[in-house]
């Protein structure tokens, strides 16, 4: 099984959303609350379709 992206609500009842490996493990997570669901899977989609092979931008070297 593929990872997922998991909708929900936080405790303040705003939408948030997370990316969960196939083992369960959360992997990723979206950086905002927002007040509807269609903008958290506005979220997502934009994820989906604007980092499916980004490269790894390493700052931690001189």
């Amino acid at each position: 099984m593929a990872g997922k992206f998991e909708l929900y609500k936080d405790a303040s009842g705003k939408f948030r959303f997370r990316l969960k490996a196939s083992n369960g493990q959360i992997i990723a997570t979206g950086g905002e609350a927002y007040e509807t669901k269609r903008s958290a899977l506005g979220g997502i989609a934009s994820v989906q379709k604007n980092a499916p092979d980004a490269p790894i931008d390493d700052q931690t070297t001189a």
